[in-house]
This record gives structure tokens, C-alpha cells and sequence, in this order.
């Protein structure tokens, strides 16, 4: 019971390690949602001193604002560098980043005319960009500070100098600055939310995604320990079948009957193969995969797994086709060939006259594929392929050979694929990493 705690604990905490890494990416991402967004309240704000220069002759001082502007940008080409490495952004860290956005826009409209600005309502938008990236209690201290900011230029400003002979109202002005303020509000807000919504979605989906196979893995770790006490509780009947049986052999009425001991000798090979499963599991639950690793060549490896499996399996045709030239030396486990056995022997299942395992490979990946004859797979099975307990045979514990397949080859970095075959039956292609598999000369 201790060693299942201590192992349910690990991966738990493996689990929670990869939802942090997920939630720190949406975080990056979020940030460099807001680096573009600062990249175009500069531009905005350049049109802006443009527009009222030279079009409405509006005397700005230019140097403060084009010094905050400076420092903004200086900023943002900061954030850009830091953050193209950086993988990992905290809620603080967005919130300080919010914090320099609301201190430019305070800035801005203090050398232009404080709260009697338009533009002030800009404010809202740092306010809503808060409510969705950041937590609860940041976002209410940015409620709080803006409050504040503009509160402060209620009071505290620099007025604008408005020409004497200017031709244009002040009020029609206000106005104008109104509605450009509001499409600038509304349209920052459908691109950025519509893109935040997005990230927050996929980070959702992401999370969900771990969260199952976290319990698929802990599924797993369970069936494996109920296996090896299996295992355990197995090896002392298989021992002392083993001993009964060189009695049968040494006693006179079964030695001198060739066919008893014909018998009996038939027996000790299948006990034999029994002790050897057996000990087979207690490996696997016993040794990490590089432990338990056996360094041979990759033909070597499928050869003998061939040999292996039809030496104890009825297939009246069996294929097996090893379309890779090359050698290359390679570092397999016993996990590899039990998961192939479980594809071969659900295959045999299902197709007893013909059976066919093709081994390939590409630059990057090889590729074990199983093909049949039997009567493929239903559209419900294919749709949930890899879940537990997905099965069509209809009997308790079914479904369980490709949840472990297909968790086994995830383990080692690849993927598993069914479908069904247009001349009929099935096909189950598992894909691996050689870069995983293959060792260097060296090694």
C-alpha cells in the first residue's frame, strides 16, 4: 500500500507540473497578446499627435510626450526580447506589465488635458483586458488604480493650448474625440478578446487534456501493481507444480508410460512459459525502462519477437514484412514486446486465417503496423480509440489492450492510429520516435 501511495503521489505531482507549464504558456502568450497591443497604442498615439498638430493646430508639448513614448517603446522592445525566451509569465508579471501600460496612458493625458481628454476613456480598456487576463484580486487593484489615476487628473493636469483663430469648436472636438474613442475601445476589444478567448480556450483544452491522462496513467499504475502482486502471489503454485511434476516423472507407474510422459513434458514447457510471463512481469514492475533495456539490433529485436509469437500462437498465415534496409542498433524493453503481442494477439482474435505485422520507418519515425482480415472496428469504437473498457467483445475488462497500447507508446514519445482497411478489417499503426529508440555508435 505504500509503494501505490508513493507512486499515485508521483503522478500526481507530475500532473500538477504539466498544468503549471500549460497555464505558464497561456500566460506567455497572453503577454505577447499585450506586447502587439502596446506596439499599436504607440502608433495610435503617434497619429494622434499628428492629427492634432498639424490638422487642428493644437500647441502639445511634445517633448513630455513623445519622452513617455520613448520609454514605452524602449519597454515594449524590452518585453519583446525577454519574452522570446522566456516561456514562463506569472499573473504578476502580466500585472506589472498592465501597471506601465496604465502609467503611459496617465502620463499622456496629464500633459493633455486630464479627465477633460476623450481619450481618458481609454482607461475601460485596461480595466476589461484585466477582468480576463488576470485574477480576481489583480483585477480589482487595477479597478483601484485607474479609480485613482483618474481621480488624479481631475485634479492635477496641464490644460490644452487651444488656438485663437482656430475654426473648429471645442465641444465639436470633445465630440469627435468621443466617438473615435469609443470605435478605438470597441474594436482593440473584439480583436485582443476574440484572440485572449482563443488562448484561454486552447489553455482550457490543454489542461483538460492532461487531467484525463493523468487518470488514465493512474489507471495504469494501478492494473500494474494488481499485476505484479499477481505475479507475486503466482510464483509459489507455478514452484511447486514444477516440483510435482519431476516426482510424476521419477515414479514407476508414469516413467515407464511414453505417453504420460510425453504428457507431463508438455505440461513443464507450458509451466515453464507461465514461470517465464511471470517473471517477465516482476521485471517490468521492478526495473525503470533503462534498466530493463536490451541493447540489440532493430532486425534482431523483430526477428526474434516473430519467432517468439508464432512459436505459441495458432496463425495459419502469418506475414511479416521488414522493409528497413539499414541496421541500426537499438535499446528495446520488454514493454515494447509485450504491447506488440497484445496488438498481434487481438488481431489473431478477430482473423485467425491471415495476419500480417510490417515493420518501416521514415526519417524520424518507425512504423509497426498490424493488418487483419476480421470485421474492423465500429464507428463508436474507432471515435474513443485508446479509452478504457472501449471494446466490442462484450465481456468484463474488455477494451483494456489498446488503452495499454496506445499509453506505451505515448510513454515512449509516439502516437497509435486504427483504422479500417477498404479490402476489409482493421489496421493498427503504431508510431515511434527513432531518435528514442536508435543508440549511437558510441554508446
Amino acid at each position: 500500500m505504500a509503494i501505490n501511495s508513493d507512486i499515485v503521489s508521483i503522478r500526481q505531482g507530475a500532473s500538477a507540473f504539466d498544468e503549471t507549464n500549460v497555464l505558464n504558456e497561456t500566460g506567455h502568450k497572453n503577454m505577447l497578446h499585450l506586447i502587439h497591443l502596446r506596439w499599436l497604442a504607440v502608433g495610435g498615439q503617434i497619429a494622434t499627435i499628428l492629427v492634432a498638430t498639424w490638422g487642428f493646430g493644437i500647441q502639445l508639448p511634445l517633448f513630455n510626450m513623445l519622452a513617455v513614448m520613448v520609454c514605452l517603446i524602449a519597454f515594449n522592445v524590452g518585453g519583446h526580447l525577454r519574452w522570446h525566451e522566456e516561456r514562463v509569465v506569472s499573473n504578476r508579471e502580466l500585472f506589472l506589465a498592465m501597471l506601465v501600460d496604465i502609467a503611459s496612458l496617465t502620463a499622456q493625458l496629464y500633459f493633455t488635458g486630464g479627465i477633460n481628454n476623450p481619450f481618458v476613456f481609454l482607461f475601460l480598456l485596461q480595466v476589461i483586458l484585466s477582468a480576463v487576463l488576470l485574477r480576481a484580486e489583480s483585477t480589482w487593484l487595477v479597478v483601484a488604480i485607474t479609480t485613482l489615476c483618474l481621480a488624479f487628473l481631475s485634479v492635477v493636469n496641464k490644460p490644452l493650448v487651444w488656438p485663437a483663430n482656430s475654426p473648429y469648436k471645442l465641444a465639436d472636438l470633445y465630440a469627435i474625440g468621443l466617438l473615435i474613442c469609443f470605435v478605438l475601445n470597441a474594436a482593440l476589444l473584439v480583436i485582443f478578446i476574440t484572440r485572449i478567448g482563443r488562448n484561454l480556450r486552447a489553455g482550457d483544452a490543454a489542461l483538460a487534456s492532461l487531467r484525463q491522462r493523468a487518470a488514465e496513467e493512474e489507471h495504469i499504475v494501478r492494473m500494474g501493481l494488481l499485476a505484479s502482486g499477481a505475479a507475486h502471489e503466482l510464483g509459489t503454485p507455478l514452484a511447486t507444480m514444477s516440483v510435482v511434476l519431476g516426482d510424476w516423472k521419477r515414479m514407476p507407474q508414469f516413467s515407464g508410460n511414453a505417453a504420460m510422459l510425453e504428457e507431463i513434458e508438455e505440461i513443464e514447457g507450458q509451466l515453464l512459459r507461465c514461470k517465464s510471463i511471470v517473471s517477465g512481469i516482476l521485471l517490468s514492475a521492478g526495473e525503470t525502462r533503462g534498466e530493463s533495456s536490451s541493447k540489440t539490433s532493430l532486425d534482431n529485436f523483430f526477428e526474434s519477437l516473430v519467432e517468439e509469437w508464432e512459436s505459441s500462437r495458432p496463425a495459419q498465415h502469418f506475414e511479416y514484412n521488414n522493409c528497413i534496409d539499414e541496421e541500426f542498433t537499438v535499446a528495446f524493453d520488454s514493454t515494447v514486446k509485450q504491447m506488440l503481442f497484445n496488438v498481434l494477439d487481438n488481431a489473431l482474435e478477430v482473423s485467425p486465417n491471415w495476419l500480417r505485422f510490417e515493420v518501416s520507418k521514415n526519417q524520424e519515425q518507425l512504423f509497426l503496423i498490424v493488418s487483419d482480415r476480421g470485421p474492423g472496428f465500429r464507428a463508436d469504437i474507432l471515435e474513443q480509440v485508446g479509452t478504457p473498457y472501449n471494446s466490442s467483445k462484450g465481456r468484463p475488462g474488455g477494451g483494456l489492450g489498446l488503452f495499454l497500447v496506445m499509453n506505451v507508446a505515448r510513454t515512449l514519445g509516439g502516437t497509435l492510429a486504427v483504422n479500417n482497411r477498404k479490402e476489409g478489417g482493421a489496421e493498427v499503426v503504431i508510431t515511434l520516435p527513432l531518435s528514442s529508440l536508435v543508440l549511437q555508435e558510441n554508446q
